[in-house]
């Protein structure tokens, strides 16, 4: 299926209530993010990268750049980029070794070009119309990003959503249309939303094979709704691009202050929504405590 097909469902979106919803998944809904970098991403990384001379140090920069920095929550690829060509190189425990990155020149092409779908589809589709070097890169990346999603499915079962994430989706269904946007594969959200029993309260699950955020956001709701209607909850600074790219409000879950979060939108914050309150100080306040949660710089480049 290609990638417009598999977003039939976005553009195909009619809404049911005046207000929309479009909520992240991994380390946003679910306390999925720690297990799946450390127990999935990273040792494949470190194996299929050949980093096994720093592993140590490599764990540092994958958990920097996917849990505790602003480049949280992005998507596998462009992270995978960063860590290979801007910190891991850097870092004073490789420099001290003379150790030397590897290096993917067409792969990192290819996560550069705005044209490519960053995903195991469009992989394929970039090995397809490549030969050589690049193929083989290409392909290599791909064994890599096929072997990840088969661990998370052996390894991430029965994680639970965060606390008040259940009872905030039954408050807002009969006020609004709520989907899932997430840049993780498809299978892997339909299984947790369906496991714990709320993909009920959502219309539509819409992950990688869809487009990215943004795009699912600009699919769904772009158009069909006020622009002050239109609500994107994430934990990371791309769902909040997402959100602004589409003119569309932001509601922040603070990394290591889920469940409080999450309360608040339960108590407060999901009513001023409703409410056509949020707009303005109380969403900017709300931003720059989340901004402060994430730093650019990792602590051993100050």
């Amino acid at each position: 299926m290609s990638s417009s097909d598999a977003a039939a469902p976005l553009k195909s979106f009619k809404p049911q209530h005046d207000f929309f919803v479009g909520i992240d998944s991994d380390g946003c809904a679910f306390d999925t993010m720690g297990i799946k970098q450390r127990e999935c991403f990273t040792p494949w990384m470190i194996a299929y990268f050949n980093l096994q001379p720093v592993a140590e140090t490599a764990r540092e920069c994958k958990e920097f750049a996917d849990l505790f920095s602003k480049t949280r929550g992005a998507n596998r690829h462009k992270t995978l980029k960063r860590i290979l060509t801007e910190l891991l190189p850097w870092h004073p425990a490789v420099k001290h070794l003379g150790f030397e990155v590897p290096r993917f020149e067409h792969y990192f092409a290819w996560v550069d070009d705005q044209n490519s779908l960053l995903s195991n589809d469009g992989l394929k589709a970039a090995i397809e119309a490549s030969d050589g070097q690049a193929r083989r890169e290409l392909s290599h990346v791909l064994e890599w990003s096929e072997k990840v999603n088969q661990v998370i499915g052996r390894i991430v079962r029965n994680i639970p959503p965060f606390p008040y994430v259940r009872q905030s989706l039954e408050k807002m269904q009969n006020h609004a249309d709520a989907i899932v946007v997430s840049a993780t594969p498809a299978e892997a959200l339909d299984r947790e939303w369906a496991e714990h029993d709320i993909a009920q309260y959502v219309r539509v699950i819409a992950g990688q094979e869809m487009g990215t955020k943004t795009q699912h956001l600009a699919l769904a709701a772009a158009g069909k709704y006020q622009p002050d209607h239109i609500l994107m909850i994430g934990d990371a600074p791309g769902d909040l691009t997402a959100a602004r790219a589409n003119n569309a409000l932001f509601y922040p879950i603070n990394p290591g202050q889920e469940e409080a979060s999450w309360k608040r939108f339960h108590d407060q914050a999901l009513d001023v929504f409703l409410a056509g309150k949020y707009a303005g100080s109380y969403e900017a306040e709300l931003i720059a405590a989340f901004d402060a949660c994430l730093p650019e710089k990792p602590p051993w480049q100050k």
